[in-house]
């Protein structure tokens, strides 16, 4: 997904709402009214840049004419002390900034790095990583996109985004087949009807009922292994649960289609990037 500019001013108003109160005290009492200053925004560590435009967004919100260049793009690999924009303009307004535009990129170039570390574990494979919905409320939007530029695929954005018939909808329902029948005769306008599997057993029942593509939960490697023997190409078959940067590369090599992972939203570090005064 790309992140629209509605989606990027709805961020930057409450990040900003959230950070500035009455303004930063500090800085109207240490400088005069009329000071300029040079940044450098740099990488202190191996990342993978995502946000780096929202950053820019941020600046631009408080000091309109202060001037950005753009040194990495998102989806670009950068080392320790690499640069990644320089910014130029009031003092005020660049330091009342400087938080919220650092912890935006911090925080998306933590996602972007991490589900990288993920895809080039699973490199060769032929299984495609997922997001999943398992972001901070609010934030969506901006995760969903870090995945992306770390190379990952997007999974639902919501829930009106795709069928996924899981454990309470089948206790519900009655059965993996009533839930099934339920989600064919409903008008919702999803041609695809997944289900979520337990057991080798559930997913027997999937497939006799007519499920698009089925989601093992929580398989070890050896029961994936079945698993994709059992659906032999009939569907898509995606793993989830339990996934790990030690475990991935063997539950991409039992050959699933798809492994989908909520750590790379929820465990992602902040990445270490700072800005400096430009000497």
């Amino acid at each position: 997904m790309n992140l629209s500019p509605a989606e990027i001013e709805r961020v930057i108003d409450a990040a900003l709402a959230e950070d500035l109160g009455q303004g930063d005290v500090t800085t109207r009492a240490t400088l005069p009214p009329g000071a300029r200053l040079r940044f450098v925004m740099a990488t202190r560590q191996d990342i993978v840049l995502a946000g780096i435009e929202v950053a820019a967004a941020v600046f631009r919100r408080l000091a309109p004419d202060a001037k950005i260049e753009i040194l990495a793009r998102d989806g670009a690999r950068a080392g320790p002390g690499q640069p990644l924009a320089r910014i130029e303009g009031p003092a005020h307004a660049l330091l009342a900034a400087e938080r919220t535009a650092l912890n935006i990129v911090q925080f998306m170039s933590g996602i972007a790095t991490l589900a990288r570390a993920y895809v080039d574990r699973i490199a060769g494979t032929g299984a495609v990583l997922l997001d999943t919905r398992k972001t901070l409320p609010g934030l969506r939007g901006l995760s969903k996109y870090a995945t992306r530029m770390g190379g990952a695929t997007n999974h639902r954005l919501r829930l009106d985004d795709g069928i996924l018939i899981k454990d309470n909808h089948i206790a519900v329902a009655g059965g993996i087949a009533e839930a099934v029948r339920r989600a064919r005769a409903a008008n919702t306008g999803l041609k695809d009807v997944r289900v979520e599997c337990d057991t080798l057993d559930q997913m027997r029942e999937a497939l006799a009922a007519g499920a698009d593509s089925i989601l093992a939960d929580n398989m070890t490697p050896a029961m994936l292994g079945e698993a994709v023997r059992l659906v032999a190409g009939r569907v898509p078959l995606e793993a989830s649960g339990g996934v790990t940067l030690e475990n991935i590369r063997a539950i991409a090599e039992t050959g699933v289609n798809f492994i989908s992972t909520g750590k790379i939203t929820q465990a992602a570090p902040a990445a270490d990037i700072g800005l400096d005064i430009a000497e």
